[in-house]
């Protein structure tokens, strides 16, 4: 896609700060962490959101994840690691390419936004009301 930054990225028309590459994906560091250590990996060909990516690109993504985590959480010790993928305008998403965040945890560092939420005890009927309009809607394609 042309005017995708992650595409010129791939290209090479826009520099990053690459951690690890394949013929499928690129993972490189997001220029604007939520911690020491955010990288994104990206499939090579353009797909906007999760409904859109192959399912051969979202294999090696999330392949490709399990490698760059392993590298955050020895080189900083990461005592975990986010993972992190936004589909849509409404969640947040800025750039319309996929892309998983891994958002380490570092020592002394602060608990990531991600993460931390108060858990409170839902509805059990809405709950149940809410199940079975998706899997209705599973269903009924």
């Amino acid at each position: 896609m042309e005017d995708c930054i992650f595409c010129k990225i791939i290209k090479g028309e826009i520099p990053s700060f690459k951690v690890y590459e394949d013929d499928q994906v690129l993972a490189f560091m997001d220029i604007n962490p939520i911690s020491p250590g955010h990288a994104l990996i990206i499939p090579k060909n353009h797909a906007a959101n999760l409904a859109e990516i192959s399912d051969g690109d979202l294999s090696a993504v999330h392949r490709a994840s399990k490698k760059v985590m392993g590298g955050i959480e020895k080189a900083l010790k990461a005592s975990g690691v986010a993972c992190v993928q936004l589909n849509g305008k409404g969640v947040n998403q800025v750039v319309m390419h996929y892309h998983l965040h891994l958002i380490p945890k570092v020592p002394g560092g602060p608990d990531l936004p991600v993460s931390t939420w108060e858990i409170i005890p839902g509805d059990m009927d809405e709950i149940n009301a809410t199940a079975e309009k998706i899997s209705a809607a599973l269903k009924n394609g």
